[in-house]
């Protein structure tokens, strides 16, 4: 094997045990053990198993972001907001593992954040979207890093709850996401449909 698939596997092998017992409940010499080496080489690669959650983190906060900004292709707002809402709901389904060590605490300091910050830095991108919208509709665009945090926030939160709790379907819970963020409590409909052309 050479060092660059080593490397791999020892990152393979960690995000599989960070996922499921946290960073606390991991130990070098299980990741070491389950790649059928020594200690020393987890430490050769990573400097322990703080560099490697690291670096798992990283990657995982990279794909999520990459998903979500990748999923605004434009269109009506309230279609961006839905695209907003599957392309995280798509990475809790298609990375759960990743999914649950971001929103893990961790006593790890990463150079790139946390996931809070990571849902920041998402909320910044449709902040610049609700500016816009806020603009045209006469309301004061200042307020519309308040209404993003919110808005992500929401979907954040939900899509957690949605890992465990599996049901609704994802298209269900889009659409009740983007129905109570775009009509408000006030304004539900009673059954909220996406406007979009994705049913899954």
């Amino acid at each position: 094997m050479t060092g660059k698939e080593r490397r791999e596997q020892l990152l393979a092998i960690g995000r599989a045990l960070f996922a499921e017992r946290g960073f606390e409940g991991t130990s070098v010499e299980e990741i070491a053990h389950q790649a059928g080496v020594s200690k020393p080489v987890v430490y050769e690669h990573f400097g322990g198993k703080e560099g490697l959650y690291a670096v798992v983190v990283d990657r995982e906060m990279q794909r999520l972001l990459d998903m979500v900004t990748g999923a605004l292709t434009g269109g009506h707002p309230r279609e961006l907001l839905e695209q907003a809402a599957f392309a995280l709901l798509d990475y809790i389904e298609q990375s759960t593992d990743g999914f649950r060590i971001l929103v893990r605490d961790s006593p790890v300091a990463q150079s790139t954040g946390t996931f809070a910050s990571l849902i920041s830095d998402i909320a910044t991108q449709v902040e610049d979207i609700l500016g816009r919208e806020f603009e045209q509709r006469g309301f004061d665009p200042k307020l519309a890093s308040l209404y993003a945090q919110a808005l992500v926030g929401m979907v954040a939160l939900t899509g957690q709850w949605w890992l465990d709790a599996q049901r609704p379907a994802k298209a269900e819970v889009a659409a009740h996401l983007v129905n109570l963020s775009w009509n408000g409590l006030s304004g539900l409909e009673p059954r909220p449909r996406l406007i979009g052309h994705r049913e899954n």
